[in-house]
């Protein structure tokens, strides 16, 4: 199988301090800076996925109920939404954005970003096909929120038919209580769980 890593979100806005944060953020940045440092050759591909919001509508609201809407985060350009520092020098081989004029968890509604495109740009590859366009048929996926965008990007690898992995240990949950549920679904769904680092 080739294999390729998949780093969902792994964005200021979603770290402590930033305008979305999730607990431990911080600290799966740098774990998973760690994890391909030592394990770069065990991928054929690296891809990251940003939330890169311009205008999504009923996502952003003032009174958010933190299931389908939230506060204002990762708008497009700002430095909320740009990588984590400490996945920005990783050796990436794509960068993949969605969720511009809509909602959007799973990383498999992301577009490649392309070089000195403007940040409306939405002409790129769409992630499955970028990863099957390159022999993928194995993904590893780490990154935030476990329950939300990592859960998503999972489930929908699976669906298309990638051998999936979710690698528990670098990543970090909005609400950590529900994961034993997040984990029981991505089970069924095939998905395996890595809970050991």
């Amino acid at each position: 199988m080739s294999n390729a890593l998949i780093i969902v979100d792994v964005q200021p806005d979603f770290c402590e301090n930033g305008a979305l944060p999730v607990t431990g953020g911080e600290m799966v940045a740098s774990a998973i800076a760690s994890d391909v440092e030592s394990r770069r050759s065990h991928y054929a591909a690296i891809v990251t996925t940003q939330d890169w919001h311009i205008d999504p509508g009923e996502h952003f609201s003032s009174t958010p109920d933190f299931v389908d809407s939230w506060p204002v985060h990762c708008v497009a350009g700002t430095p909320g939404a740009e990588l984590h520092p400490a996945i920005a020098d990783l050796p990436v081989d794509a960068h993949f954005t969605k969720g511009r004029f809509t909602a959007a968890y799973s990383g498999f509604e992301a577009r490649e970003m392309l070089a000195q495109a403007p940040k409306d740009d939405e002409s790129g590859a769409l992630l499955g096909d970028w990863l099957r366009a390159h022999g993928i048929t194995s993904v590893d996926v780490v990154g935030l929120a476990a329950d939300h965008c990592v859960r998503a990007t999972a489930l929908d690898a699976a669906s298309q038919g990638f051998h999936t992995t979710v690698i528990a240990p670098l990543t970090a949950a909005v609400s950590p209580e529900n994961m034993p549920h997040v984990h029981d679904e991505l089970r069924a769904a095939g998905v395996t769980v890595l809970t050991l680092g």
